[in-house]
């Protein structure tokens, strides 16, 4: 009966501490004893097969004498036996020996135990050997068990992989076998594989890949991509409607691995891999199929094989739609027009080689018709001539010939404007008919139907500008400014051309943008005005004609027209306002992340029901055409900002620098005693906290006492009032239920609350008083932005100086700089201090009274009705002899009603209320009673809380001046 139980379930001989040589030897006994794989004792080997290798990895950290045992007992040749086995339950065990084998090799950090693993050639004897790969499990664990050991490859190791005598090297020769495998998983192991080997310096080793593997290896790869873009072109071509972005995205993705995998091989800078690499891409790839898909429409030939020709494109036609398909022209192997700008985009936008973006570059931009009509080895035949040719001029030439070269000719017989055509349009001598490929990409610049192909234009030329890869000379007069000399004998007299008839088809492409009704993207736009601005702009400055200065400011005139078409008075307006500029200011264009949206390939769309954003497809609804709006209106001032030279003065609406921040220590004695409110914050998790409330022009205040200086206060929690939204409660006059939003972010749209408590007042009066204020200054403060928006407009009736939104006229920043005489009395008094009694300066009244006394002189303004009894006399007496020892100082301007507020509709929100702040003081019966009877009157009363402030001036002298920070 012992016989039945297995080695590890029976326990016997089995040690009792797993991590040591005794349970090592006793894991070789069991090996030992069952070297044949059945269904009986498969479960025991993978048993034992993982605890060998933590056994392995243990003992390579702690105990050497472990890798001695299994070196000595050479246990990897069980390994083998197991997996040459075909009996049942082979595959399962072989399974989890290559799980075991990829977790040694991955955790093993001593590289003597590394070498004592590789030795004996064992490993290889595992790469090679034929495992089933129809099974997904051992494929998965096979190719990762590859890519790890690639992962220990290097000028040491490599020998162990590679016989030099043999001319073996069966790590890679087996690994590049599955380049092409249907999981993306195994090749991206199989890429990762390849790097790891070209990385190794070893000649000997990078000889036998340029020999034996590199060209079929890299003919494969470019024979599939070439494959893959077919079908690639073929899937948007049938998803006009967007019902495959999900094949299209992984095609899309797929297209992206296989540019950025060259790319890296080709940055390894690796002569010979380069070469071959570099020249299977131009032959077999980029030129034939992606270049050549350019030039769609060929020069008409004559007779007979014109008509030869249209009748076969007629019966490829017919036969195309009769399976229901659209042809692309297989027997020419081309994409379509669209397709091919994509693909090129994307590869000058990785590919930095520059024996291969260069190449590229100079075969669209300086290519001529009659080099194109003789083949792709004319093409780069003449391409290295001109490399040769450029060459020679550059030695021939020194400093002072090149700069020679550089002047341009004075024509003594011919006119300024003549002078000026020359120098600035001579690439218009030079047809663009006669450059196919170029001449494609400007038609493609066309928006007088949508901007499908002229987006891929754009990041073409974009890519090709700010390819590192492509020399200055290649680029300068078509996609850079070119610098000319008007004089030998100085180098200061400088003059500058660009690309006009690029710019002018730019130039269009904005003006047609800023109509109302085109089908122009917000970054087929934003694209068009950088690669404006990298054709125009030269040692800092711009240097446009006039005439096109003039079209970018009528560009400008026009959006500014366009978003006056939206301007409201409503909210909605407003918070679009500052969000699009908001995510405008934190998001720019970054074009390689563009290329890589596969929904750009698709036609344009305007519905949102695609789930492609915004920028990238067309408006949808009022909403959406006011966003658009916005935003053009944006990018185009700011490029004509750019252009001059100037700096953004009037954006954001609300400068940050002019606002209270968190922790800020304040002057409570600036602000007006009736904005500070003494309330305890009622927060959701039920805990209290005092608080004092301040209003300030812009913003809402929560202060807490300052314990080191008597009348100062820090600032706890700050809120702009523009996103406050104020409720009361049912149950207690005294509460206020506050939600402050947070101000709008461009990565969000969901705008979390900063604050939802409720305040709770010490009185009914205090809280009326509160959510007066809080809604009052709500609406004054979306008014003065609307406003601040209205003059951006240039909105007539709005003019004036900027408002305090952006130039900070808070209470707190405007009267840093202002001296006591320009504040109203009181102001350097802190709350719930008395007030002294001021002789009125000389010559000093206020306009009230001094308007008030001219109107009671004048006998015309006196009416039969206006008798009054003696006692309304007699309280009018009295109460002016109250107030005859206050202060008549001249009103302040921020208390002055704006005269724009004035010419407003009788239905306009205008708080014309003026403001009374009540001190502790003796009150007389008759003012009591006055007011009682003016409840709609708004009364501001101290709160008692706020009398720490005038401890500290108890000691200061009647009348003195306070010094305020």
């Amino acid at each position: 009966m012992f016989r039945s139980r297995s080695w590890f379930g029976g326990g016997w001989g089995r040690p009792k501490n797993p991590h040591s040589l005794e349970h090592l030897k006793y894991l070789y006994n069991v090996l030992s004893r069952n070297q044949t794989v059945s269904e009986h004792n498969r479960g025991l080997l993978v048993e034992t097969l993982r605890s060998i290798a933590e056994i392995l990895i243990w003992g390579d950290q702690n105990d050497s004498s472990v890798f001695d045992f299994f070196l000595e007992k050479n246990m990897l040749s069980f390994f083998l036996r197991i997996m040459r086995q075909r009996s049942g339950g082979s595959s399962f065990v072989c399974v989890q020996l290559l799980q075991t084998l990829n977790i040694l090799f991955e955790n093993i950090r001593n590289e003597t135990s590394l070498y004592y693993l590789l030795s004996n050639n064992h490993v290889n004897s595992i790469i090679v050997h034929k495992f089933d790969f129809s099974d997904e499990e051992v494929m998965a664990y096979y190719i990762s068990f590859l890519k790890t050991l690639s992962l220990k490859l290097n000028a040491h190791t490599i020998h162990f992989f590679y016989n030099e005598h043999t001319n073996d090297f069966p790590l890679y020769t087996e690994a590049i076998k599955f380049f092409n495998h249907p999981e993306s998983m195994v090749r991206i192991a199989v890429r990762t594989l390849t790097l790891n080997v070209y990385k190794v310096e070893d000649a000997s080793m990078l000889a036998f890949i340029r020999d034996r593997t590199a060209a079929p290896y890299f003919s494969n790869i470019v024979w599939f991509i070439g494959k893959h873009i077919q079908e690639l072109d073929v899937c948007v071509r049938n998803d006009a409607d967007h019902q495959s972005q999900n094949r299209l995205s992984d095609l899309v993705a797929e297209h992206l691995d296989h540019l950025h995998y060259l790319n890296d091989i080709l940055c390894l800078n690796i002569t010979d891999l380069n070469q071959v690499l570099t020249d299977h891409l131009l032959h077999k790839l980029l030129i034939p199929l992606y270049i050549y898909s350019l030039s769609t429409v060929r020069k008409p030939t004559g007779g007979v094989e014109a008509i030869t020709k249209a009748l076969n494109q007629k019966l490829n036609l017919n036969e195309s739609s009769s399976n229901g398909g659209i042809p692309h022209e297989p027997s020419t192997g081309k994409v379509s027009c669209v397709v091919a700008l994509f693909l090129l985009s994307q590869v000058c936008l990785i590919i930095s080689h520059s024996p291969v973006v260069q190449t590229v570059a100079w075969i669209v931009l300086k290519s001529d018709r009659s080099i194109y009509d003789k083949g792709v080895e004319k093409l780069l035949e003449a391409y290295e001539n001109e490399m040769k040719r450029n060459g020679k001029n550059e030695e021939a030439s020194g400093s002072e010939s090149s700069f020679k070269d550089d002047v341009v000719e004075e024509h003594k017989n011919i006119t300024d404007e003549e002078k000026q055509r020359l120098a600035t349009t001579p690439t218009e001598s030079e047809s663009v008919s006669e450059k196919p490929f170029l001449e494609t990409v400007y038609n493609a610049l066309d928006c007088s139907e949508n901007d499908y192909a002229a987006l891929f234009a754009l990041i073409l030329l974009y890519a090709m500008a700010y390819n590192k890869g492509i020399m200055p000379d290649i680029n300068e007069q078509v996609l850079r400014p070119k610098k000319t000399y008007t004089s030998k004998t100085s180098s200061r007299d400088v003059r500058y051309t660009y690309n006009t008839y690029l710019v002018d088809k730019l130039l269009y492409i904005v003006l047609l943008s800023c109509q109302p009704s085109c089908r122009v993207r917000l970054v087929t736009l934003e694209l068009a005005l950088k690669l404006l601005v990298q054709l125009v702009m030269a040692d800092g400055k711009s240097v446009l004609l006039e005439s096109h200065k003039s079209t970018i400011e009528s560009a400008k005139t026009q959006s500014t027209a366009l978003l006056r078409n939206f301007y409201k008075s409503e909210e909605i307006f407003l918070d679009m306002f500052e969000h699009e500029y908001c995510d405008m200011s934190k998001t720019s264009l970054n074009v390689e992340w563009l290329c890589m949206d596969s929904a750009i390939l698709l036609p344009p769309t305007g519905t949102p029901m695609t789930g492609i954003d915004f920028t990238k497809r067309l408006p949808c609804g009022e909403v959406e055409r006011a966003r658009r709006a916005i935003r053009v209106f944006f990018l185009v001032r700011n490029v004509v900002l750019t252009l001059n030279g100037e700096m953004e003065t009037q954006l954001p609406l609300t400068n940050p620098q002019s606002c209270v921040q968190i922790d800020q220590a304040l002057d409570l004695s600036i602000s007006h005693n009736s904005d500070l409110i003494a309330c305890t914050v009622l927060w959701k998790d039920g805990t209290k906290t005092r608080r004092f409330l301040v209003i300030d022009v812009l913003q809402l205040i929560l202060v807490e006492p300052d314990t080191k200086r008597l009348g100062w206060g820090v600032a706890k929690l700050v809120g702009f009032l523009q996103d406050i939204e104020v409720t009361g409660d049912k149950d207690d006059s005294r509460c206020l239920h506050i939600t402050i939003h947070r101000p709008l972010s461009g990565t969000t749209t969901n705008r979390v609350p900063l604050l939802s408590a409720k305040f709770v007042f010490d009185d009914n009066i205090r809280c009326m008083a509160a959510k007066q204020r809080l809604t009052k200054g709500r609406i004054k403060a979306r008014q003065k932005k609307m406003q601040h928006i209205a003059r951006l407009l240039e909105i007539p009736g709005q003019s004036g100086p900027p408002s305090p939104a952006f130039v900070g006229g808070g209470i707190y920043n405007r009267s840093a700089g202002r001296g006591l005489r320009d504040r109203p009395f009181g102001l350097s008094r802190g709350p719930g201090f008395a007030t002294p009694r001021w002789e009125s300066p000389p010559g000093v009244t206020h306009r009230t009274d001094e308007s008030r006394r001219h109107r009671d002189s004048d006998p015309k303004n006196l009416k039969k009705d206006d008798r009054t009894p003696n006692r309304s006399r007699d309280s009018s007496s009295s109460r002016t002899k109250s107030r005859e020892g206050s202060p008549r100082m001249p009103r302040p301007r921020s208390e002055e009603i704006p005269l724009e507020l004035i010419k407003k509709a009788s239905n306009s929100v205008i708080d014309m209320t003026p403001k009374i702040a009540i001190v502790p003081r003796p009150q007389l019966k008759e003012e009591s009673e006055e007011v009682e009877k003016k409840p709609e009157e708004e009364v501001s009363i101290s709160s008692e809380e706020t009398s720490f402030i005038a401890s500290e001036r108890r000691n200061s002298k009647k009348g003195g001046n306070i010094e305020t920070v």
